[in-house]
């Protein structure tokens, strides 16, 4: 079953007789998850399950569903926003669906987007940690992906809510999207509402007030993705303003691809077709053929995806590809409660986080 089917179903799009079914057996998996996820959650609340404290603080940028929340923009803004403040960085991750010795998808859009700062791919976080305080004399740690890892002990919780589908679908997995219950944001120091900008007031509004129930003490913020230019092969840059005068096909393998294809829309960019893969798919030469065929077929002039994407199938892809293959390039916009955020972290540096 491929990404889009599943979400079809889980969500109560598919209304035919054997997703109502599917669902049914979906749910009783999900109280099981759901049993194994508190229990586990209790254990480490009681420190029964121990967490490790490091020498340097420790910031988590996470989230309590599946799929594109739009953590990793988060966390390359995170970096560059403590590399202002003279700090030395070390980014944390598990690196999903990372051959060892590979860098893929995430971490090779991290290391190329944070300069000099390294990157740790290893799914033993305290091991990660340590590496990067002994091997890279690391000042503060920023955990990607990590809000579920509680055995590395950290001194903020962010997590990324996505304003399209916040609480992924009310369910736990595999039921929804759900990796653990809404009870689990107290945990959060900080919340932030990303792809702000494609929801209305109104379901902001209910996002919050959900936000609030759950984690009254926490902060709240809300950011938009804004796309800036494009980057196609050997690093030739093309403007906003040229691409909208394109006709434009779009592909993407990532955790929520509806919300790329509407940032696109909302660019101004004129999408004549897309082609959507599962998440953290591994690009082939067949692939970038079929897409520059389906390309073809909608008189497109200029083939996007995102940043995640090219650093997979970039290496595929020839300068005689027509049409023209480039990567969306984006940054993270704070449209509301930037100086919450700014002013906790600031007394987490000045505590040095103790």
């Amino acid at each position: 079953m491929n990404q889009t089917t599943y979400r079809r179903i889980v969500s109560g799009q598919d209304k035919r007789l054997g997703a109502s079914l599917l669902r049914l057996a979906l749910s009783v998996f999900s109280l099981l998850y759901g049993c194994l996820i508190r229990c586990r959650n209790w254990f480490y609340d009681r420190g029964i399950l121990p967490s490790v404290k490091v020498d340097v603080p420790a910031i988590c940028i996470g989230n309590i569903t599946t799929g594109g929340t739009g953590k990793t923009p988060l966390v390359i803004w995170l970096c560059n926003y403590l590399q202002q403040k003279g700090l030395k960085c070390a980014i944390l991750t598990r690196g999903y669906k990372t051959e060892p010795g590979q860098m893929s998808d995430e971490p090779a859009l991290l290391a190329k987007a944070c300069g000099n700062t390294p990157v740790i791919v290893n799914s033993d976080r305290v091991a990660g940690a340590k590496k990067a305080i002994q091997e890279h004399n690391a000042e503060i740690l920023i955990m990607d992906d990590g809000f579920q890892h509680r055995r590395l002990r950290r001194n903020m919780d962010i997590l990324a809510v996505d304003a399209t589908c916040p609480f992924g679908y009310g369910k736990m997995l595999p039921a929804g999207l759900l990796r653990e219950p809404l009870t689990s944001l107290s945990r959060a120091q900080t919340t932030i509402i990303t792809r702000a900008d494609q929801a209305d007031a109104s379901q902001i509004s209910s996002i919050e007030q959900t936000l609030r129930k759950y984690a009254p003490e926490a902060g709240i913020a809300q950011t938009t993705h804004q796309h800036t230019h494009a980057t196609g092969l050997n690093e030739t840059a093309i403007d906003l303003e040229t691409l909208r005068n394109k006709k434009v096909f779009a592909f993407c393998g990532i955790g929520n691809p509806e919300a790329f294809f509407e940032s696109l829309s909302k660019s101004g960019l004129a999408v004549v077709g897309q082609q959507t893969f599962d998440d953290h798919h591994t690009y082939t030469k067949a692939d970038m053929d079929s897409v520059a065929a389906e390309a073809r077929k909608s008189g497109a002039n200029v083939v996007l995806c995102t940043e995640k994407d090219w650093s997979k199938c970039e290496a595929l892809i020839s300068d005689e590809n027509e049409p023209v293959f480039a990567s969306l390039a984006m940054k993270l916009d704070f449209i509301a409660g930037f100086d919450t955020i700014a002013r906790q972290l600031e007394t987490l540096l000045n505590t040095k986080g103790n």
